[in-house]
């Protein structure tokens, strides 16, 4: 009895084209750093949504609006508990050229 090759090829052509995109993917990415002042800076931040346009940021043809927010819940159940702390920083400057 000859075996069914046609539906174990399909299958080895996605699982080599999903092996094939994860390591390309893992191949790009580069080792991060951890830096301190980022951490305290987050770790400040109060809770909510903030967004603010300086004023001494506001040059000649240029605009810069600021963003921070900060998402902190403790959730709980029987045997235990999580603590989820987000927070973020953004920045959008747009210049006429």
């Amino acid at each position: 009895m000859p075996l069914p090759l046609v539906p174990l090829a399909a299958f080895a052509l996605r699982t080599g084209a999903v092996a094939g995109a994860v390591w390309l993917a893992r191949r790009a990415l580069v080792p991060g750093r951890t830096d301190q002042r980022a951490e305290d800076a987050l770790d400040d931040l109060g809770e909510g949504l903030s967004l603010h346009r300086p004023a001494d940021r506001a040059l000649e043809g240029a605009r810069q609006t600021n963003a921070a927010g900060r998402f902190r819940r403790t959730l709980t159940w029987s045997g235990g508990g999580v603590e989820i702390d987000a927070a973020w920083l953004a920045r959008l400057r747009i210049r006429r050229t």
